[in-house]
């Protein structure tokens, strides 16, 4: 496992004056099926035993990472959520719905937070002081929670989506373009929760229509 995420922006921040620091990141971003799911997460400033068990949500396993969702709800200073649908994503496009997706969940905070560690990017209609770190999930440990908590919530949507819309795995791959997932998609056509402007969903669509389905 690599090395855990540290502190140490947010201790800097904290030395130039800012409390209340936000990490966020996202789930789902090149999913082709659900929802894009953003998550912030305020931590306490003191450290706490389990910040030690803290990756980027993609090195943990599912057991570990359901684990750190319950530990970092339950003891973070504020802990927000928002989900943003596959219409929206067509709609908008998958960045502007990411960017939305991650202030919404700024917005939802029970604290509001004065400075902001994104994980990527910067969200350009957010007025609060900000700073887009690449890889901040594996670097910065308000994104790393951030990252457990948007992935555990859409973990969870995914598998209730397979339930709703059977005969595609979702629970299995959670959207993403897997072989199986491009299999299951090519027999049965996209279902309401795909996102109709991702390249391989418009391009079994195309062959559907050109199969006269």
């Amino acid at each position: 496992m690599s090395q855990p995420p540290t502190l140490d922006k947010e201790h800097e921040l904290e030395l130039q004056g800012y409390e209340f620091i936000a990490g966020i990141d996202e789930a789902g971003r090149g999913a082709l099926a659900g929802p894009v799911v953003a998550s912030s997460v305020i931590l306490p400033r003191a450290s706490q035993p389990w910040f030690k068990l803290v990756r980027d949500s993609k090195e943990l396993s599912p057991k570990k990472r359901e684990s750190l969702f319950d530990l970092i709800n339950r003891e973070a200073v504020a802990v927000a959520t928002s989900i943003v649908s596959p219409q929206v994503i067509d709609d908008i496009n998958i960045l502007r719905a990411t960017q939305l997706a991650m202030k919404q969940a700024v917005e939802r905070l029970p604290r509001q937070p004065r400075f902001l560690l994104v994980d990527g990017m910067r969200l350009p209609l957010c007025p609060i002081p900000q700073m887009a770190i690449i890889k901040g999930d594996k670097l910065c440990l308000s994104i790393a929670c951030a990252s457990i908590i948007a992935k555990v919530t859409r973990d969870h949507i995914m598998e209730e989506l397979d339930r709703a819309y059977p005969g595609y795995n979702l629970a299995r791959h959670k959207g993403y373009g897997t072989y199986e997932h491009i299999r299951y998609l090519s027999q049965a056509g996209p279902s309401p929760i795909h996102r109709l402007s991702f390249a391989p969903v418009r391009n079994v669509i195309a062959n559907h229509l050109g199969n006269g389905r």
